[in-house]
């Protein structure tokens, strides 16, 4: 079987003598010898291209697909048009990475800005920019943007993705930045302590809307409370849920970060996703990443550019803000096209459906005795009481009718319903339910 490493072994005995030592084992001296793998891999021999292909369908068919999904928590299955895949599987755009040079580089330019212009539509902000690995890291990354010597302090509801928190508390434990997290109360965000929390050093409060028990906070009103406190306001929101709610703007957001999942990538066993985010002119030269511009050539011909891109490498390491290393380009593509070509209109039936669809669902739960945890309005997700044994019984019933229920949360579960899912799924979903109870 041939090598992969295009280097000849006396290329690598130059390249080693050239650096000064002698094996390619004197590179890791400096490494604990225990810590070293040594020859404990016992790596079997090689196999034909034929051999592994099997090898590697046999592993993958252990895999189950699940033809229905009532499951969300951050990733969500919705329809993707047939020309969205048609479009981003095309060589140039599969291949396209970091536009460096403006003049070679105008299609990738030109995608990245229409991205970033139905970014701002979707979210009632003034830029935006395409440059975040998914929506955790984002949310993680406005902290920076909002902290200065004074306000140091960042804040976070606990009805937010358990996930984004601990991602933020990552970064902030990096960064040596204190992250309080504000309780909550009935399923959203205790307003009360919200306003005691936030001092005279609190850079920000983050929010997700809507939450991640699928309740629709009050963000307009916690908005007021932060702005009152001299912090700024962060929202993370559902871009799905944007084609029809107030817009963040709207509510006073000074930050926008959502994850672009849902705009036309598959969930994809948890990845590659889009992290969005977009601000107000204000903090525009504090946003990480690129932004791309629109600009005119000598000739008056328009052209496309990066206007801003604050990247650690194009300026001193220790003056960075960001560590974003990845353009996302193929993503925010995706995601662009899939807006092209849903439309606003199509954008909101989307979001109507899932509405329309979720209500449905719960209330035909609500017939069978399962309760829903939290009162309120919610967009396409709901919890319903249930203990862990019941919560067990349930998933595994509708599992073995090729239903993928809903994700495990304290005391119950929490169910998602798309536009995917026909009525007459849901009616057999219940009835599956029922049985078990």
């Amino acid at each position: 079987m041939g090598s992969y490493i295009p280097h000849t072994a006396e290329q690598r005995e130059q390249m080693l003598a050239l650096i000064g030592v002698k094996s390619l084992d004197d590179l890791y001296k400096s490494v604990p010898h225990d810590m070293l793998i040594g020859d404990k891999l016992a790596l079997p021999d090689g196999m034909s291209e034929l051999e592994v292909r099997e090898k590697v369908t046999a592993m993958a068919e252990k895999n189950k697909v699940f033809k229905t999904v009532l499951r969300g928590a951050g990733a969500y299955r919705h329809f993707i048009p047939a020309v969205v895949k048609s479009i981003t599987s095309r060589e140039e755009l599969v291949t396209c990475y970091t536009p460096y040079q403006a003049e070679i580089s105008q299609g990738v330019l030109q995608g990245v800005f229409e991205f970033q212009t139905m970014i701002c539509e979707l979210t009632g902000m003034d830029v935006s920019n395409a440059s975040h690995y998914d929506g955790a890291t984002a949310a993680a990354e406005t902290i920076p943007m909002c902290k200065d010597r004074k306000r140091t302090r960042a804040y976070v509801s606990a009805t937010v993705n358990p996930q984004v928190i601990e991602t933020m508390q990552t970064y902030c434990f990096a960064s040596n930045t204190e992250l309080i997290v504000v309780p909550a109360r009935d399923g959203k965000t205790d307003a009360e302590a919200l306003k005691q929390a936030l001092g005279a050093d609190a850079a920000c409060f983050y929010l997700q809307q809507p939450n991640y028990y699928g309740l629709m906070e009050d963000a307009a009103a916690l908005g007021e409370i932060t702005h009152a406190a001299g912090a700024k306001f962060v929202m993370g929101v559902n871009p799905i849920a944007c084609a029809v709610m107030k817009t963040p703007r709207e509510c006073g957001a000074d930050i926008v970060v959502a994850d672009g999942q849902p705009l036309g990538l598959d969930t994809n066993f948890g990845g590659p996703y889009l992290g969005i985010m977009a601000t107000t002119n204000a903090m525009t030269r504090k946003l990480p990443g690129r932004i791309v511009g629109e600009t005119h050539d000598v000739d008056g011909e328009r052209g496309y550019v990066l206007t801003l891109s604050a990247r650690e490498q194009h300026i001193r390491r220790e003056k960075a803000s960001s560590n974003i290393c990845s353009n996302q380009a193929l993503c925010a593509f995706t995601a662009g096209v899939y807006m092209a070509a849903m439309g606003a209109d199509g954008m909101k039936q989307c979001a109507k459906l899932c509405i329309s669809k979720a209500h449905y669902f719960a209330s035909e739960l609500e017939k069978i005795g399962c309760r829903l945890k939290y009162d309120g309005e919610f967009f396409h997700e709901f919890v319903t009481e249930a203990g862990a044994d019941c919560q067990k019984r349930i998933l595994d019933a509708l599992a073995a009718e090729g239903i993928l229920g809903g994700q495990c949360v304290d005391g119950g579960i929490l169910w998602c319903v798309t536009e995917l899912v026909s009525r007459e799924t849901l009616d057999r979903a219940v009835a599956i339910v029922k049985e078990v109870l």
